[in-house]
């Protein structure tokens, strides 16, 4: 599936390089969280969570709490750390469980369906990451998702496109038919 083209080039052509910190995401909405987490006086990491909901909200692709991640926290003496929250299978699941499946015509069972889900991570992982590292309340750091969320926000174009590329998988389920076309 190729993105919309980028309509604007005018794009640094050196490395930016900020004092007191940056925070860089694929989504305008989640860097926004991130720069205002730190703001209020968080670390690189309580933004870093911040971003990983906003994402989940504001750029599904890119962030979502029904899959998982990692996120690799280098500390100020230098050592780093690793927090893998990657989504796992589920206990039941087999080598074979969608070739013995009674397939719909073009849907791959592994993508779309059930059984495409796994056991996700993300929630857990980024609460981890916050709890081990952060110094902010985890309430404080989804603040920012929770308002997209509830209160909505403008929809990109890449996130119509998006929605338009999946149209026939969310199609075929009546609560993604509701909330996404």
């Amino acid at each position: 599936n190729a993105r919309p083209a980028v309509k604007n080039l005018d794009w640094p052509q050196e490395a930016v390089r900020a004092k007191t910190g940056m925070v860089v995401s694929d989504e305008e909405l989640a860097s926004a969280a991130g720069v205002a987490i730190l703001k209020r006086g968080g670390n690189a990491v309580d933004a870093a969570v911040a971003v990983g909901f906003v994402l989940a909200v504001a750029e599904p692709e890119a962030g979502n709490i029904g899959g998982g991640g990692f996120m690799l926290v280098r500390m100020n003496d230098g050592r780093a750390k690793f927090v893998d929250y990657r989504e796992t299978a589920p206990a039941s699941s087999s080598r074979d469980m969608y070739s013995k499946m009674d397939h719909l015509p073009d849907v791959d069972p592994s993508l779309v369906g059930y059984r495409a889900v796994a056991v996700p991570g993300t929630v857990a992982g980024l609460a981890l990451a916050l709890k081990t590292y952060g110094t902010m309340k985890l309430a404080d750091v989804m603040q920012p998702a929770i308002d997209l969320a509830e209160n909505g926000f403008p929809v990109s174009a890449r996130l119509s496109q998006l929605f338009q590329e999946n149209a026939k998988e969310l199609q075929m389920f009546s609560a993604s038919r509701r909330i996404f076309l």
